[in-house]
């Protein structure tokens, strides 16, 4: 029997929840980005495995934003972006999506930059050559295919990464596990340390990555006007939104361990130093799967930050994210090339590290405006109707954006 005549049929109800896997999955991609990277192993590198914690956290506080936002997109058949353009002023929706698409923008810098690091270090290509050309595999990718191909290939990414990374963890010959659980729960804060958390949770929660749960979550739509369809959509996205957090946890919390595992004391600021010290400690072996995963952090995320782009640009003209449709492709384009462009000119003036670090910044300025606009659209009767957030879930969500906020503002001060 085929796997969709399985997943339909009334004898399997537990494994009924498989065909809404997918949407979190995308989104996923976002938590596990070479910005995450470069943190993750920051504070793996510095302070072992006391920083775990952090990972944690961020994951919990992301998961109840990506989840609201979905119910966002399920609930009202459109993404975020389309109900910001249908029931705020256009003036004020225009300058909020025209900032989201910077942000779009500025997000697929540091993926691009990923990819074009992964490149270097697998290839020795030059980071100007590298990034056009990894530009130009995330265009062939979301054009050619519809979103179901994109999905599997998604899929298929983050299923490499973690391979890859659990590959890396059995080749370690010494990991203090009894600590890393410990880190996992126990906060640790330290002057020194308080940079890297900041940087860690504010890298976590992204704007595009908002956008576009609530763009891709109705791939799974099938008759919103039938109640019992919108439940089980409802029940089944929470199921698909913890389990895709929850690996981009596992692939996170990885990424500290062995940064810790190998590195600790010794401080990593840069990913290609922290591949070139895998060598003598591993052998090639490990470097090069290490680059790999890289790679495939690198264009995944990459191409989820240009389907966020091609999402809320069309939804300013009130339409949704179509591959074929022209809106949808020019915000695609637009996210695509201007990062490209931006890589490639800033290239020859600052250091990779610091076009990720500047690029992450712009995210933290534009941050709340979109978590406040998520927390006003889904409180509002006239956009949810019944399925409004109720009073405990608006106050908790409105003290999530309030912490993130505050870090991110102390993110960009402490940058400048």
């Amino acid at each position: 029997m085929k796997i969709s005549k399985i997943l339909q049929d009334k004898r399997y109800p537990a494994l009924n929840f498989l065909r809404y896997v997918g949407p979190g999955l995308i989104v996923a991609v976002g938590f596990i980005d070479p910005g995450n990277w470069a943190a993750n192993l920051a504070a793996g590198s510095q302070f072992g495995y006391k920083l775990l914690w952090v990972i944690t956290l961020s994951t919990i506080m992301l998961t109840f934003l990506q989840h609201n936002v979905a119910h966002l997109g399920i609930v009202t058949g459109k993404c975020l972006s389309e109900n910001a353009t249908e029931h705020l002023r256009p003036t004020i929706s225009r300058i909020i999506l025209g900032t989201a698409v910077l942000a779009s923008i500025s997000t697929a810098v540091a993926e691009i930059l990923g990819g074009a690091l992964a490149l270097q270090m697998l290839f020795h290509i030059p980071i100007v050559v590298g990034s056009p050309l990894t530009a130009v595999l995330v265009i062939w990718l979301l054009f050619s295919n519809s979103y179901s191909k994109i999905e599997k290939v998604i899929i298929g990414f983050v299923s490499m990464i973690g391979i890859a990374l659990l590959l890396e963890i059995f080749i370690i010959p010494h990991i203090s596990w009894g600590e890393a659980v410990k880190g996992m729960v126990v906060p640790f804060v330290s002057g020194k340390s308080i940079p890297i958390i900041m940087s860690a949770l504010g890298a976590v929660v992204m704007p595009h990555n908002l956008f576009l749960h609530s763009e891709v979550i109705q791939s799974r739509q099938w008759n919103l006007q039938n109640e019992a369809v919108i439940q089980r959509q409802l029940k089944f996205e929470f199921f698909d939104t913890l389990f895709s957090m929850f690996l981009g946890w596992v692939i996170n919390s990885a990424l500290i361990i062995i940064a810790a595992a190998l590195f600790f004391p010794r401080v990593v600021t840069e990913i290609n130093q922290a591949q070139e010290m895998l060598i003598p400690l591993l052998g090639p072996a490990a470097a090069i799967l290490f680059a790999i995963a890289f790679l495939f952090a690198g264009v995944a995320s990459s191409v989820t930050a240009g389907m966020a782009g091609g999402s809320i640009f069309a939804g300013l003209f009130s339409e949704p994210y179509d591959a074929e449709d022209p809106h949808s492709r020019l915000g695609v384009l637009i996210t695509i090339i201007g990062a490209t462009v931006a890589i490639c000119g800033l290239s020859f003036l600052v250091s990779p590290f610091n076009i990720l670090i500047y690029s992450q910044v712009f995210l933290s300025i534009q941050l709340p405006i979109t978590i406040f606009l998520q927390i006003y659209l889904t409180s509002s009767k006239k956009v949810m109707g019944k399925y409004k957030n109720v009073w405990y879930t608006k106050w908790l969500l409105l003290l999530i954006g309030a912490f993130v906020t505050i870090l991110n503002v102390v993110l960009v001060v402490e940058t400048f």
